[in-house]
């Protein structure tokens, strides 16, 4: 995301808070947003593992 508009964003996350969330609330929220952002852009990059080999590294089933 490009930084003019992230206070726009900001406001938007806040603004779908119920009246009474805590500041952990909040926090999770910005969290997960930053979290989706970056895999969108690893993604994008072709930063990314297919999940056969993930699963093959790890030794679990199908």
């Amino acid at each position: 995301m490009q930084t003019e508009g992230i206070k726009q964003e900001a406001y938007k996350i806040l603004n779908r808070l119920p009246d009474q969330a805590t500041w952990d609330d909040l926090m999770y929220q910005i969290y997960v947003r930053q979290t989706l952002e970056a895999g969108i852009k690893d993604s994008d990059e072709g930063r990314t593992v297919d999940v056969k080999e993930v699963r093959k590294r790890f030794g679990l089933s199908k």
